[in-house]
């Protein structure tokens, strides 16, 4: 049989780093698992009641392309008040955040187009845009991860069309300051491009938690979801806000791609939306205490914020080096290089029992 005639635009893109990491571990019986950015907790017995009600109720159909009417209204009303969010802006019920990302991405753009993406990044930023054509340019955040407008500035031309705002971040942990985001919306407005924030994380914050950026910078699309808060990961719901005609043309390509987020979920989610934050707050803020406590006397690493996760240096050699060596003790971690133009890193989800934080903690400290 000939080869299949694959696209080219698939040829700018890689297999997820994370992907190869679990292959690399899939002979290893019972790992010490500190990879998998997902909550360790059910979702909570009331929207999991929710949802059955919904289910039970006929909420199994298409709702309209761009969420349930319900959802969308009260879902607006709760960022304008939590967040402080353009009331003249529209929103969106997309299939995760991943979903609103790519829905953002083809809206917006085009072969030649650069994109900022403080280096390190969630994986999904430097992929899709490659995929379209664009080119990821990347801000160096070492040693700290903080934004900082001399190396920022620098990196901005006519080509920029906007910068990625992750924070809570995947993969440090890290949370901006008002004072780091005020400076970006103001880099912004000089030069004309637009903020794309990304606050899936927003309920893991365990200091003191500073303003969204949609709240500093008005021309923000701000993309988040339940995920993470609620432990629904496989429900696939998420929200887009911002300026109406991003939105309308996001809505208009939702009905050719997603069609729909999952209808039970928003439903679900609706019922529980004034009632239901996320309850893990105080133990995912011992498991940040303990993961940092074990760690910073033997490598050097930044105190997380936020998430859950914590992206220590390697103490020699590269990043993949040490995730093998650190698979022979039966410890799964990733290599920071899957999130980064650096292989001086790995990342470790602390969202996992104590039990194994403890165990995983005395693990690197050996390998150090």
């Amino acid at each position: 049989m000939k080869p299949f005639r694959i696209a080219d635009r698939m040829s700018r893109i890689d297999a997820s780093g994370i992907r190869k990491v679990f292959e690399l571990a899939a002979k290893i019986e019972d790992p010490i698992n500190l990879s998998i950015g997902m909550p360790d907790f059910d979702a909570p017995d009331q929207l999991k009641q929710a949802a059955i009600k919904a289910i039970e109720n006929g909420m199994n159909r298409y709702t309209v392309t761009q969420g349930d009417d319900g959802l969308r209204v009260a879902l607006k009303e709760r960022l304008i008040a939590d967040k402080g969010v353009d009331p003249d802006g529209e929103i969106l019920i997309t299939s995760g955040v991943s979903g609103g990302i790519f829905l953002a991405y083809l809206v917006l753009v085009n072969p030649g187009d650069e994109i900022l993406l403080p280096d390190p990044y969630f994986v999904i930023y430097k992929h899709v845009t490659r995929l379209l054509g664009a080119t990821p340019v990347y801000v160096d955040t070492y040693p700290d991860f903080r934004l900082r407008e001399e190396d920022i500035r620098p990196l901005i031309t006519e080509k920029t069309k906007f910068i990625v705002v992750n924070t809570p971040s995947n993969p440090t942990g890290v949370v901006y300051s008002k004072e780091e985001l005020e400076m970006v919306s103001k880099l912004a407005a000089d030069h004309d491009f637009l903020v794309l924030g990304d606050e899936i994380y927003d309920e893991f914050i365990y200091d003191e938690p500073p303003p969204s950026i949609a709240s500093i910078h008005p021309d923000t699309l701000l993309l988040g979801g339940f995920s993470k808060t609620y432990a629904i990961t496989g429900w696939r719901l998420g929200y887009a806000y911002g300026p109406p005609e991003i939105i309308s043309e996001m809505a208009k390509l939702q009905q050719y791609t997603f069609v729909c987020a999952p209808s039970f979920a928003q439903h679900a989610v609706l019922e529980v939306l004034d009632s239901l934050r996320n309850e893990q707050m105080d133990a995912y803020r011992e498991k940040r205490d303990l993961i940092y406590d074990g760690l910073k006397d033997h490598f050097e690493v930044e105190r997380p914020g936020g998430a859950f996760y914590i992206f220590p240096r390697v103490p020699a050699g590269t990043d993949m080096e040490f995730v093998e060596t650190a698979l022979k003790e039966q410890l799964l971690i990733i290599p920071g290089s899957v999130f980064s133009e650096k292989d001086t890193h790995f990342r470790i989800s602390f969202a996992a029992t104590n039990d194994n934080l403890s165990k995983g903690i005395e693990i690197l400290k050996g390998l150090v």
